[in-house]
């Protein structure tokens, strides 16, 4: 059912105009014009990105994942390309004490058969000891290949927090790309899901109506309670820890770690 333009006690206080169908497509075609070209300097911009420059730097340098040592060539998987997320650490926080940005991550690139299908292979990389990411890696249920960088320098290691891609052309490697903060979106389908929603991801930043409800500190539903009230306190833990393969409600991890 659909109400008259200007039938103002179908408004509702402090949302948009409600107005009939017609009108509704009329706004939406003029957001559309500005939603596409969006979408074509998305394409410029992708464009650019294609004709960066490459560093060059050794394939051979060995990494940590669940068969030992191997050289950071074999995250190929004999591909041309490799997308890598480098999740963040806390040497000897407990699984709950991780990192919930990076956990965010993750936990949105559970198969990279797509990628796979185009030529492009993906893992994750940290610096975290190898026995304690093997623990968090198992608790999660996460299915990509995951390795430790700790003590590596260069493209293969450094910062963490970054999405990076790479390109081989035999045993060459190069590095093409990184981004780090909202670069790391694209990865995460909730963000771009929650864009679409009338009220978008409820952070204090977003531009809202007027009278619209008030937005929350950046990112707060990475964290929740057992009962899935977003918390950043003792009570907390990255989100997808609650569902993660074999959770129930009730359990717990002991007490918080000092990192958030």
């Amino acid at each position: 059912m659909t109400t008259t333009p200007g039938n103002a006690s179908s408004d509702l206080p402090g949302k948009p105009p409600v107005v009939d169908l017609a009108t509704w497509q009329a706004a939406r075609e003029e957001l559309l014009v500005r939603e596409k070209a969006h979408t074509h300097e998305g394409d410029a911009i992708a464009a650019a990105r294609r004709r960066l420059p490459m560093v060059e730097f050794d394939g051979t340098v060995e990494v940590t994942g669940v068969d030992g040592p191997v050289p950071f060539l074999d995250l190929f998987q004999g591909r041309d390309e490799l997308v890598v997320y480098k999740h963040m650490w806390y040497d000897g926080a407990p699984h709950q004490g991780q990192c919930e940005g990076c956990t965010t991550t993750a936990w949105h690139v559970k198969d990279a058969v797509y990628l796979n299908a185009r030529g492009v292979s993906f893992a994750v990389l940290t610096t975290g000891p190898w026995d304690e990411v093997a623990s968090f890696v198992e608790f999660m249920g996460y299915t990509q290949p995951w390795y430790s960088v700790r003590g590596v320098d260069g493209p293969a290691g450094g910062s963490m927090g970054y999405l990076t891609c790479f390109l081989r052309d035999g045993d060459r490697v190069f590095l093409t790309y990184s981004t780090t903060g909202r670069g790391n979106e694209p990865v995460n389908g909730s963000f771009g899901l929650l864009d679409m929603t009338p009220y978008g991801r409820g952070e204090a930043w977003q531009d809202n109506p007027e009278g619209w409800p008030e937005g929350r500190q950046a990112c707060w539903y990475w964290r929740s309670d057992a009962d899935g009230n977003a918390t950043w306190g003792p009570t907390s833990r990255p989100v997808p820890q609650w569902t993660r393969p074999g959770a129930t409600p009730v359990e717990t991890l002991g007490r918080h770690g000092p990192h958030h």
